[in-house]
Parts: C-alpha cells; structure tokens; sequence
C-alpha cells in the first residue's frame, strides 16, 4: 500500500493512546508512520530521517535494530515463541531471573517475578506487599503512601496510586488505600495511627517522570530508606523509567547505595524491544508466601515469554560487553552542558538534568510544549512533550553529534515559533 493508503486506514481504524484522537483523524492531518530504524534514527515511509529524542516512550536503551539483540531473538524463535510459565519454566527465564538479581549488591534481592509492563510489575510489588501483612499476622498493616504528582501507570490499581489527576480516568474513588504525602517531613508527620496501618511506601526514585521531570532532592531516597526500616514498612522503587542506565547507573537507588524490598522494572528490560516486566523482592517477602494457603494468586497469560527473555538477556550483556554504562559519562556531561546553553535561550524557562533523561520547560500557554514538538520534527527530532515539558531521553547508544542536534532542533523549534507570532 501506498503510505497515502496506509495513513487513512490509520485513521479509519485506530485508537491511540494520550492522543486528542479529534485532531488524529482529522481530514488535513497526516499521520506520522514509522518504517525502519536503526540505532538512534528513524525513518517514515518517504525517507524522512528523525532522531529518537524519547527512546520510543522511554524504552530504548542500545537503539533500534541491534544486531545482538536482532540475533538473539531470532534464536529463541528458531525454539519456541511462547510457553505458559504457570507451573513450568524455560531456561531464558531462569538466566535473566539470575542475572537481575545479581546487578544489585549484597544478599537482599533473591526473587523475580515477570510480567508485562510497568503497570503490572507495580501491581505485583503492591498486591504482594498487601497479601503479605494480612497473611502473616498482620492484616491491619492495608494502608499505601504513594507521593503527589506521582505516576505508577494505568491499570487500576497502579492509577490509584497516581497523583496526578488527567491520569485517573473518570473517579479518583478506586482501587487501594492510599495516602498521598508531598515530602519526607510529611510522611513522618502521619498520625501514629495511620503509621501503623503502613504496608508500603512507593516512589520513583531521584526523578518524577511524568511530573514534568521532577528531580528529588539529593538524599532524600536514603533517608526514606532508614525511614522504612525503622518502621518495618516495605519500600517499593518504580524504577520502570530509570532502571537500565537512564540516570547513569544501572538503576537510579544505585545512586544512594538503597536495596528496597520490592524493584519494579520494565521499559528498557527488553532493549525497548518487546513488552515485559520484573518485580524484583526479599527472600523474606517470598518465605511470606510458603504456607499452602498463601499462594500469590496474580499473573498473566505472556509471563516471561521466551523471546523478552532472550531480548533481556542479549540487552544485559550488551551492558558489560560494550562498556555502556562507562562509555555514558561523557555524553552526559555533554548534555548538561548543551542544556545549560539552552537555557538561556528566549522560550526556555528553565532545564533539569539527572544521567541522559533532560526536561526542558519553555514559556507559553498551554499547548506550547506540543507544539515545539511538533515544530522541532520540521528539524529532525520526535519526541513528546509533558505539558509544556520537552523531554529528552534518547537511547543510550546516542552519540555526541545527535545529542548536539537534538538540542539544536529543540532551538530552531522554539525560534520557528517565535517568527509565527
């Protein structure tokens, strides 16, 4: 089909996702599709080249098309795609739950359970820190302290624990007990009766994402880890967005030398390449669910699928054999210096910067940050804006050259739209 042809059947038949679909469908609108990628560049049917300026909604990490990972799921395949992992197993599962635990130090984290996406590895972490109180003398510890404008997905429960309204749907009257605090002063300001109602605390560690790239204050994690402690509260890091080296480390509690009791990953788990998830957790969580009765009764039909296994596998190695995480630090000393110059550009309001994840807030009503965005495709860049937040997070292969074009298509972006008013 001509690319004319394939963007009205777009049009004609599908739903997307956080998109005014009005607009989408709009007679005079011309859907951007993608063809082919590789490494940090994509193009369109017509040949257009883009620069994955979000990692593909913050899920590439070595870059599109990766001959490792391309190889080791062609491999998988030539095995088997798919097989249920209710009561059997595989060795790809078997590796990477190995491997996972390993990328954290000490004896703590012993246990991995898989699943599909952010959402489901949140609801994982939540349902089995719920289950584990009641089932273990407990049953009055029911209570959840997520924080405000925060962001753990979309599935019912996770949604709950959101704080931010537009991602709530229709009601905010769901799902589990929460209490939602603004800081650490907050929380151990609580009523002693709340406190001890206290199953889990949930955060993303370092930076909020969907909060327009909110950065925590340094410390903060730490202290809120000896806080749990004290408590003998569990403390569960959605690491769903900075897990796999976004921040600079393998994950962003790496960066406080924190262990938590539940790590929820997915995103970059694959490479970006296929959906799945890990909620990793304690020998002790799991011996709460030994007795007969105390099944943990959750899972889903694609539970570790071979071929995302394979995936995170390949990704995992690319890590030690490519130096990834050693060959990163220059590239974002280079983007905090491109930032810093940006700044003090007319539109921008200010920037904020943790490893290779950057938001940019620039001036104007509401619908400005789209609209950059927009603009800033006439200059070779894709990615989405937060309100009027622009965010950066491209994979982590991006070379220095991209992340200087990046920066520069967000400038010419902001300079179009200054002639057009």
């Amino acid at each position: 089909m001509t690319p004319a042809a394939l963007a009205e059947l777009e049009k004609r038949h599908s739903w997307h996702p956080f998109t005014p679909m009005q607009a989408w469908t709009a007679t005079e609108h011309e859907p951007l599709m993608i063809e082919s990628g590789n490494g940090c560049v994509l193009r369109d049917p017509h040949g257009r080249e883009y620069l994955d300026g979000n990692a593909s909604i913050w899920t590439n990490i070595h870059g599109h098309n990766h001959p490792a990972i391309n190889a080791a799921i062609i491999e998988q395949l030539g095995k088997v795609a798919h097989t249920s992992f209710l009561g059997f197993s595989h060795s790809p599962a078997a590796l990477l739950a190995k491997e996972l635990v390993n990328l954290l130090p000490g004896e703590k984290m012993q246990r991995v359970f898989f699943s599909d996406d952010g959402s489901t590895a949140i609801e994982c972490a939540v349902r089995m820190a719920l289950q584990f109180w009641r089932q273990n003398g407990r049953p009055e510890r029911d209570t959840l302290v997520a924080f405000d404008r925060a962001y753990h997905g979309d599935t019912l429960g996770a949604a709950s624990l959101g704080g931010i309204p537009t991602f709530k749907g229709s009601a905010d009257a769901f799902g589990y007990r929460v209490l939602r605090v603004a800081s650490l002063d907050a929380l151990d300001l609580l009523p002693m009766e709340d406190q001890k109602r206290l199953a889990a605390v949930i955060m993303e560690p370092l930076i909020q994402g969907v909060a327009n790239m909110r950065l925590w204050p340094k410390g903060m994690l730490r202290d809120l880890n000896a806080w749990c402690g004290q408590k003998d509260v569990f403390l569960i890091l959605d690491e769903v967005m900075t897990g796999f080296g976004r921040t600079g480390k393998m994950f962003a509690c790496q960066h406080e030398d924190v262990v938590p009791d539940f790590l929820c990953l997915a995103k970059g788990l694959t490479g970006g390449y296929l959906p799945m998830a890990a909620t990793l957790t304690t020998q002790r969580v799991f011996e709460g669910f030994h007795a007969p009765d105390h099944t943990f009764f959750y899972g889903h039909s694609y539970t570790a699928n071979p071929l995302g296994c394979a995936a995170a596998l390949a990704s995992l190695r690319l890590f030690r054999d490519e130096a990834v995480l050693e060959r990163l630090q220059p590239r974002i000393a280079l983007l905090a210096s491109e930032l810093d110059t940006l700044q003090k550009q007319p539109g921008v309001l200010a920037t904020r910067q943790i490893g290779l994840i950057a938001g940019i807030d620039v001036e104007g009503p509401a619908g400005t940050g789209a609209a950059v965005c927009l603009a800033a495709r006439q200059h070779g860049l894709l990615t989405r804006p937060i309100q009027n937040t622009i965010v950066l997070m491209p994979p982590l292969c991006v070379t220095a050259e991209q992340l200087q074009r990046m920066i520069a298509a967000v400038q010419r972006a902001l300079q179009d739209l200054a002639r057009h008013c």
